[in-house]
């Protein structure tokens, strides 16, 4: 069977929106968008969290509106939009009862998604405030699959077609930096955060250093960020003498994975400032750290960032692995 997220990156799941339930608190907390109904009580699922399930249903099972169970109950905060879950799938055809994708439940063919709007809103909305441990039922409906254009030819999903989703929620990386605040070392750009997250960065009047300097604004109680280690962050990127912004995940929509490790030596890694940024660092921290050219990417310009170019990131380390 094809890995499950085959049909999830199909549909293009890599915008995020950054508004929705508290990010603190529990589920119970949490105001779902959707609830169960009369097509998820015509889903049977057997057996336990991370194994692979016994689904039954007949057919066809058909909802204008979609429909979400909690089959297993799990624990800790309730998800929100715009934050990356690790998943274990099992997708079917409510029309025909044809499996469309399954994860093999090994931990080898895990779905890495980041709860959207769009296009595939009915899988956020069944995921919404669920816990990690949950297995969750849903069933999305067809407006709330794949949009305007309707159905999948290259899934077998028609436009009329309502999706079932047995997903197990397996890990969730953190919607924001949830650390200790920490003091604040004087010369570093001040940042202020906006409700959801989002920092707003001052340059300092003056020269920038010609030293990398990393402070720690919160510090998280995760695990520790090894060289290597795959790293999902939000970031904000600011040019020191334009005092502009030039690149952003919150604005983009969605946290990133980075490789801990410089791009010079380990593929697909980053500036060795921006890996130094990281190393040593905790879940749940975010740093602010000054890159001068030396350590981001010299006397050469890089898209909008003009050569010789002294850089700021202020990074929210949300998850490791």
């Amino acid at each position: 069977m094809r890995r499950a997220s085959a049909l999830i990156a199909s549909a293009g799941l890599l915008v995020a929106a950054l508004t929705g339930c508290s990010t603190t608190g529990s589920a119970a907390e949490c105001d779902a968008p959707v609830s169960a109904g009369a097509a998820t009580d015509l889903v049977t699922v057997d057996g336990d969290f991370g194994k692979t399930p016994t689904v039954d249903f007949p057919t066809p099972v058909k909802t204008s509106t979609t429909q979400a169970s909690e089959i297993v109950d799990g624990t800790g905060a309730g998800l929100v939009h715009g934050q990356q879950v690790t998943l274990d799938l099992s997708i079917y055809n409510g029309t025909t009862g044809a499996p469309i994708e399954k994860s093999a439940y090994d931990g080898t063919t895990r779905t890495k998604y980041v709860l959207a709007d769009s296009p595939l809103k009915g899988l956020t909305d069944g995921l919404l405030c669920a816990q990690v441990g949950s297995r969750m039922v849903i069933v999305v409906a067809p407006d709330d699959a794949f949009g305007p254009q309707g159905g999948s030819e290259q899934f077998g999903v028609g436009k009329d077609d309502s999706l079932i989703f047995v997903a197990d929620v397996v890990k969730a990386d953190l919607p924001r930096a949830n650390g200790a605040s920490q003091p604040v070392t004087n010369g570093l750009p001040a940042v202020v955060l906006a409700d959801d997250g989002t920092p707003g960065i001052t340059i300092p009047s003056g020269a920038p250093p010609t030293e990398l300097k990393i402070g720690v604004l919160k510090k998280g109680a995760g695990v520790e960020v090894q060289e290597g280690d795959t790293v999902t962050v939000h970031y904000t990127g600011v040019l020191w003498d334009q005092k502009t912004v030039f690149d952003s995940s919150w604005a983009n929509g969605a946290p990133v994975p980075l490789v801990a490790a410089t791009g010079s030596k380990t593929q697909a890694g980053v500036i060795s400032g921006f890996a130094k940024a990281l190393i040593g660092q905790t879940v749940g921290s975010q740093v602010v750290a000054v890159i001068p050219p030396d350590e981001g990417y010299g006397d050469q310009a890089q898209g909008s960032i003009p050569a010789g170019s002294t850089l700021v990131f202020v990074v929210d380390i949300l998850g490791v692995g």
